[in-house]
Formats: structure tokens, sequence, C-alpha cells
């Protein structure tokens, strides 16, 4: 980076993974809404019109150290433990973690010419609802399937099951009836 830089790495990341997610919700046709103060661990919600208007919100992460996939065919990533404790707690919104990675050398994120846009890697949702409460002091490490790949058609089927009253997560099995039938 040259002297005149503002932004640390990890605001960087940061601006990566909000240029992600804006570039995969306008693609999808949804809207963004950002959060004023980051107080309840949401960074943004992306909304869908329609029957039944209905949104999901997310807290973003970005890294240049998603470990994975390990031998359960997983990433692993560890969220900070204020995140982790707002994240499993249950709302009428379904919240989600979204980690996007990125390459370990910063050259390599974005790549521009005249006739493409390339953002390097891709990132990866986890709804932690209702995961154990943990004692731990700093993080927590939370195992993300590869299936989780955040793209405009998980994010329609994110919205969808939004508006059917669930929240969806693969990694523990598909639907978790949030009505409670």
């Amino acid at each position: 980076m040259t002297s005149d830089t503002l932004l640390s790495q990890a605001d960087r990341e940061e601006g990566m993974s909000r240029a992600y997610v804006y570039a995969v919700a306008s693609f999808a046709g949804y809207t963004i809404s950002e959060e004023n103060f980051d107080r309840s661990g949401i960074d943004l919600r992306i909304h869908a019109g329609g029957e039944g208007s209905v949104g999901i919100a997310m807290q973003l992460k970005a890294t240049v150290s998603l470990r994975g996939p390990l031998g359960d065919g997983n990433y692993r990533y560890d969220v900070p433990i204020k995140n982790y404790r707002r994240l499993i707690r249950r709302s009428q919104t379904p919240t989600y973690l979204l980690v996007l990675a990125l390459p370990t050398d910063e050259n390599e994120w974005l790549h521009l010419s005249t006739d493409q846009l390339v953002l390097r890697r891709c990132a990866y949702w986890l709804s932690l609802e209702e995961m154990e409460e943990r004692d731990n002091s700093s993080t927590v490490t939370v195992s993300i399937p590869p299936a989780n790949r955040f793209d405009a058609d998980a994010l329609r089927n994110l919205i969808e099951q939004s508006r059917q009253g669930f929240v969806y997560n693969i990694s523990m099995g598909g639907n978790d009836d949030r009505n409670g039938s």
C-alpha cells in the first residue's frame, strides 16, 4: 500500500466484503440498508419485494486466513466472541454470518480491466442461531460448509426461506421451523 492510505488492512477487508454483498444483492434484484451503528451485530440488511416483503440481516467478516477445506470438507473461521454471542440469539429477522475469503496477497484481491472487474475468492454464509453459548474469552471457531457459498442463487434461497418463516442452514440439515409448527 502507498503511504497516503487511510484505511487499515481490516478496513479494506471490510470494504471488500461490503462490495461483494452489494454486487450479489444488486444482481439478485434486492436492496440493502446499512446499520448506522453496529451495536446489535448487524452490518446490513438485504430486502426483497413482492408478496410478503421480507429480508435478512448479516454480520460481515472478511479474512485472508479462512482455514480449509479441512478433513470434513468444511472451512473454519474464528468468530469474535461478542459477535458469536449476538448471532446465536434467535431474532425475527433471519441473521447470517457472512465470511469473505480473500487471497493472502492483497494485490490479488481485485483486478480491473476494460472487460472485467474481478473480486478474488468468494464469501460463505452461516446461521449461528441457537448454537450453544460458549465461555470462550476471545473467539469461537465455527465450521462452514463449502455448499454455503454466497451467490445470487443462495441469496434468493435465503430470502425465500425467510418469506416462509424459516432460517436456513445447510450445515444444520436444512430448515429450522421458526414458527414452531
